[in-house]
């Protein structure tokens, strides 16, 4: 973050773990799908990441925020595009 600039609020994630299980639905985490459409790092028993302190770039909210919306979007905007995906996933709209 360069110097000036505030401070994220914390993205409010309910860690359903959906956005793990959708990851053929984007181009930019396809990469991440073992076949099923769940990515390859997702543990079910946690619903969590396996390798969350290693995580790619696109798992990381924040950093893509900084790194490619920054300059379109306030963090409260791109956090409300964001949990419109996650009310989405999880009123099971997604065939």
């Amino acid at each position: 973050m360069s110097c000036g600039q505030r401070s994220l609020t914390s993205f409010p994630c309910s860690q359903c773990g959906l956005c793990c299980q959708h990851v053929q639905l984007a181009p930019e985490t396809r990469f991440l799908d073992r076949g099923d459409g769940t990515c390859r790092h997702y543990d079910v028993a946690s619903k969590g990441c396996s390798i969350y302190m290693e995580r790619p770039d696109i798992c990381r909210v924040d950093r893509q925020y900084l790194m490619n919306y920054a300059q379109q979007y306030s963090w409260d905007e791109f956090v409300a595009v964001n949990v419109k995906a996650c009310e989405f996933l999880q009123a099971g709209q997604v065939g």
